[in-house]
């Protein structure tokens, strides 16, 4: 059959050097399906998609398609409409949702970490996670008292273009998908202002007598960062029934560790509209650090973790009493005040109280991490009581959700920019700073003398420092003789 097409299309077109990869990498197709496949891609990109050379790179293939689109004037020459083909391009690529769902369960039998580990080669593979996006962020640790604080400076997520944000601001609103978690995503040709997800799948399992789903985030944060989510559209809730979830997660994927963002305002996530959890294949500072002051809760081991953040730490080998013992942390917490270190369980009816919860294995037993969230604010603080404070936002002002409770940070993009500002300042250029940096960088000038050789690695570790500060905020028992003591009478309603 291949030799009859050579007279047709030449192995220098572009379609051609693509279709020889979907042929390679797609299970879903075979041989005879090579002149369907060059005229799919035809209708995606136009004819004229010749080239001299070979091009053995699958992304630099799939950006000279859309570049030859571009020119063919198939589509405009914006971020949406690249996005929406290159993922229409991949889609080619990646097995049907039955297909990748079929092959995952098969791999499972093997270990779950041989399906694992195929499914994220996929989602990579296909470019559904952006690797050469998540490459330019800007990633390192700081050692403080907490231990080794890892910072990313998020460069990764593309830019929004001004005429596509003006364009959505005109089109009627669709309302499907409801959300970016949603199932209904999977194979989403993408819009004006919503992601294309042409190449997107989601693997299906039951979890909690219902269908849930698991993905990988596209824009990750960590190793095999995760997502498990509801196949219904409903609202984060944490309760006996969120504990556990995450246990039967990591009782079936024991090599990732899985949590819940909180539930409530200021001190949950940036989705609280849908219900899920995050996980994936990494250890994070707040795992790490050591235990202190041991007690029990409904029979199970416990201790206070030495961390910014209140964290009581739950070890067994049986997942339903650590559910047990977790529950009744939540209980208690959710009812409990302590007007001293202004703690409110409610004001005016309003709810405060919530946790963040964080699972993982350590051999055969079940760790389960209860982090204490309180989201009141005040008059002295407006943006959160227990939230990044006013002289550390010029750093972070954003929720200190899930991932930044465990200890790594997510900064914004602005921040790559300004330090390189704030650099040159220290070294006495003539720069304009940032009013909201002008006070940390004059304490900096007093701390430090500042060379080019150690600029840079001073402002890391002070960006640090400050992330530990934000931690700080976050806590609700302050690391103080009066925090502390706090906790612990916190503690003795527990084991009461």
């Amino acid at each position: 059959m291949w030799s009859m097409l050579k007279g047709v299309h030449s192995m220098d077109d572009l379609a051609t050097q693509f279709v020889s990869q979907i042929l390679k990498l797609n299970p879903d197709f075979a041989p005879l399906d090579r002149i369907y496949l060059i005229n799919r891609v035809y209708a995606l990109v136009g004819q004229q998609v010749s080239t001299k050379k070979k091009v053995s790179n699958l992304l630099d293939l799939v950006t000279l398609l859309v570049d030859a689109a571009v020119e063919n004037q198939k589509i405009k020459d914006n971020i949406t409409e690249r996005e929406i083909l290159e993922a229409a391009l991949m889609d080619l690529v990646t097995p049907r949702p039955a297909t990748v769902n079929r092959l995952f369960w098969n791999q499972y039998q093997i270990s779950p970490q041989t399906a694992t580990d195929a499914f994220y080669q996929l989602s990579c593979q296909n470019d559904y996670i952006k690797t050469r996006a998540i490459a330019k962020n800007s990633v390192f640790s700081v050692a403080t008292d907490y231990g080794d604080l890892e910072i990313t400076i998020n460069l990764s997520k593309p830019e929004k273009d001004p005429k596509a944000i003006a364009a959505a601001g005109k089109q009627k609103q669709v309302g499907y998908p409801q959300c970016q978690l949603c199932m209904e995503n999977e194979g989403y040709l993408g819009r004006l202002g919503y992601p294309a997800r042409s190449n997107h799948r989601i693997i299906r399992f039951m979890l909690g007598g219902e269908t849930w789903g698991f993905q990988y985030s596209p824009y990750a944060y960590f190793k095999e960062h995760a997502i498990f989510l509801a196949q219904q559209h409903r609202p984060m809730m944490i309760n006996q029934h969120t504990f556990s979830n995450l246990l039967a997660i990591v009782r079936m994927f024991p090599h990732y560790f899985v949590g819940s963002n909180a539930d409530l305002p200021i001190v949950g996530g940036s989705m609280l509209a849908h219900d899920h959890y995050q996980g994936g294949r990494h250890v994070f500072p707040m795992m790490k650090a050591p235990v202190g002051h041991h007690f029990k809760v409904a029979g199970v081991s416990a201790g206070i973790v030495k961390w910014p953040l209140a964290t009581i730490r739950l070890i067994s080998t049986s997942p339903a009493k650590l559910v047990n013992a977790a529950t009744k942390i939540l209980q208690v917490w959710q009812h409990y005040s302590d007007e001293a270190v202004d703690i409110r369980a409610y004001t005016n009816q309003i709810r405060h109280h919530t946790v963040t919860p964080i699972a993982y294995r350590q051999g055969d037993q079940y760790v389960l991490d209860v982090v204490l969230r309180d989201n009141q604010t005040s008059a002295k603080y407006p943006d959160g009581i227990f939230h990044p404070h006013p002289d550390v936002q010029h750093i972070k002002k954003e929720n200190i959700g899930l991932i930044e409770v465990m200890g790594r940070a997510i900064l914004p993009a602005r921040l790559k920019a300004e330090m390189q500002v704030v650099a040159d300042c220290l070294l006495g250029k003539k720069v304009q700073v940032a009013p909201y940096h002008k006070k940390w960088v004059a304490e900096l000038q007093r701390q430090h003398q500042f060379t080019a050789s150690n600029v840079h690695q001073i402002l890391d570790r002070e960006i640090g420092l400050v992330f530990a500060r934000v931690l700080e905020d976050a806590g609700v028992f302050k690391q103080t003789a009066q925090g502390q003591a706090a906790f612990k009478r916190f503690i003795q309603q527990l084991t009461n």
